[in-house]
């Protein structure tokens, strides 16, 4: 049984350690883990299940959520939120059953993928392992505004608003 001294340099040091894990920054803290400095960031290994198509830079972006884009555990849209509030695309994660790297270039064997790398702004260029790096889908300049797919997507949202505003009103 522990003393009362000791009860109390026990206590102490608990909270000594946690005041300094709390004044850690996020990458500190995963170096202080035993395995730590081993630890390799997603896609830098090369032996991992996805390949990375970064679009946006990370930095921009404080938040971070990922959405299964299709079928389920096929390609993932790894999302980003702006200190103004604003989401946007940061990367594309394409399993690699579904492509594959020819010349430094990533080819899509799947129709899903082949989608995703046709609305990118360039052709994905290899940075290193498995990360792969291009420009977001292109700007549209103004004068071609709207475009097929915005006028059919403003008929569709409004046929479901009034089939809305119809089933409440019967």
């Amino acid at each position: 049984m522990a003393t009362q001294k000791q009860i109390q340099a026990a206590r102490e040091n608990i909270k000594k350690a946690q005041k300094t894990w709390r004044n850690m920054s996020k990458s500190e803290r995963a170096r202080a883990q035993p395995e730590g400095s081993q630890r390799k960031a997603p896609g830098r290994g090369g032996d991992g299940d996805y390949y990375h198509v970064a679009v946006r830079n990370k930095s921009q972006f404080k938040t971070f959520r990922t959405h299964d884009v299709g079928d389920p555990g096929g390609i993932q849209r790894v999302a980003g939120q702006r200190k103004s509030g604003t989401w946007g695309t940061v990367k594309w994660l394409i399993p690699k059953e579904w492509a594959h790297i020819k010349g430094g270039k990533l080819i899509a064997d799947n129709n899903d993928a082949r989608k995703v790398l046709e609305q990118l702004g360039s052709a994905p260029v290899h940075s290193r392992a498995d990360i792969f790096e291009a420009k977001p889908r292109p700007n549209v300049p103004e004068k071609d505004k709207p475009t097929k797919a915005q006028q059919q997507a403003r008929q569709e949202n409004i046929k479901k608003a009034q089939r809305a505003a119809h089933q409440r009103s019967h």
